[in-house]
């Protein structure tokens, strides 16, 4: 049995994969323009503004541009994350997407990496699309907050390898819902999104940092797009670069051991 730490061997054929999801996306793309749209006026309306209206600034910030980049983080997990699990297993299972695509010349690393690749582009289109909005609100300061387009790419890269383990160890499409409600919704609440990560008593704030893949996120978003750098922009790459690495690399393996059968 293959172990899932072992380093796959990736071709540029990787990007066919990559491409064939992105014709499906441009021919629907009326139908994936509008929820990040919407989404991005949703959350400053209804927390920016609504709850901004009590809470009025935090740490000398307006709540509305507090939340702001959080808004941007959680698009990228979300994007990233239910592409390559829901959208994944359907090419996979119902599909027989990636059976078609194994016949040929693309090996399952390649198809892998290339569903991986296409979860990461997802995060950069949707934060592209939510920039104008909260520019156009003001909420955002430029041109820091254009750093958050290659920021979303690596995010997206981290959480679409996280979304491919899932996918490659459930044994149906129901059981995704585990990670969604079980991971992804108590870590958009409590990654330092809409309140500050030390309101938490400290033993949750440790656990965040170490575990919460968008605690990270959402601190290098914030200094991006406030701006208010810091030296520990360092550390948060650093860990994200780690666990993006360690994620990809384990949710090829994975998927390799389920699709050979």
């Amino acid at each position: 049995m293959q172990p899932f730490f072992l380093i796959p061997r990736i071709t540029r054929r990787a990007w066919k994969v990559w491409h064939r999801n992105l014709v499906v996306f441009v021919r629907t793309w009326h139908v994936n323009f509008f929820p990040p749209l919407i989404e991005a006026l949703l959350y400053l309306f209804a927390i920016g503004m609504g709850i901004g209206s009590y809470v009025k600034e935090i740490d000398g910030i307006p709540y509305v541009n507090f939340i702001a980049p959080a808004i941007l983080a959680i698009a990228v997990m979300n994007s990233a994350f239910f592409e390559c699990t829901y959208g994944s297993y359907v090419r996979m299972y119902y599909q027989k997407s990636f059976d078609a695509m194994i016949a040929t010349p693309l090996s399952i690393e390649d198809v892998i990496a290339g569903e991986i690749l296409w979860g990461a582009t997802r995060s950069v289109i949707y934060v592209i699309i939510m920039l104008p909005v909260l520019a156009a609100f003001g909420v955002i300061s430029l041109p820091s907050a254009l750093l958050a387009i290659p920021l979303a790419f690596l995010g997206g890269l981290m959480f679409a390898g996280i979304a491919m383990c899932f996918t490659a160890i459930s044994p149906g499409i129901d059981t995704l819902n585990y990670p969604s409600f079980l991971f992804i919704t108590p870590m958009a609440l409590f990654s330092g999104t809409f309140f500050p990560l030390t309101l938490l008593p400290l033993t949750l704030q440790y656990l965040a940092l170490a575990v919460l893949p968008l605690t990270h996120l959402v601190a290098i978003m914030r200094m991006f797009t406030l701006p208010a750098f810091s030296w520990t922009i360092v550390l948060n790459l650093a860990w994200i670069l780690a666990v993006t690495v360690i994620f990809c690399v384990a949710a090829i393996n994975l998927m390799r051991r389920r699709l050979i059968v």
